[in-house]
């Protein structure tokens, strides 16, 4: 069975910086549909960064563009989420997803979409106080 482990998360100040990490149990991340989504409070969940780790290029939303990465290491069978220059407005539970759901050459298209993806993780908090 596929678990996809969140950790990284925690409270910064507006303008810090925290590396999310997700953990799978099995090698899933080597050729595969990977990304990033976000709740904040009261809204809906939305994708953050996304990425085919077999070529080409990563996607990302407009309002995180610049300053968050996303990257992986099939050795660690872990992906990760670099995020610079924090706002309040990133205040959020980040959830990682895996592993496509649609075909792979599908995804510049649908990147932001949950149902691209098979696998989700619990969700870490992140808290950006001004």
């Amino acid at each position: 069975q596929v678990q996809l482990v969140e950790s990284g998360g925690g409270s910064v100040q507006a303008g810090g910086s925290l590396r999310l990490s997700c953990a799978a149990s099995v090698d899933i991340f080597r050729n595969a549909c990977v990304g990033w989504f976000r709740r904040a409070p009261g809204r809906e969940r939305e994708g953050v960064a996304a990425l085919y780790t077999g070529g080409g290029s990563a996607y990302y939303a407009k309002s995180i563009e610049g300053r968050f990465t996303i990257s992986q290491d099939n050795a660690k069978n872990t992906m990760y989420l670099q995020m610079n220059d924090l706002t309040p407005e990133d205040t959020a539970v980040y959830y990682c997803a895996a592993d496509c759901r649609i075909p792979a050459q599908w995804l510049p298209g649908r990147w932001s979409e949950e149902d691209s993806f098979n696998y989700w993780g619990q969700g870490t908090q992140v808290t950006v106080s001004s």
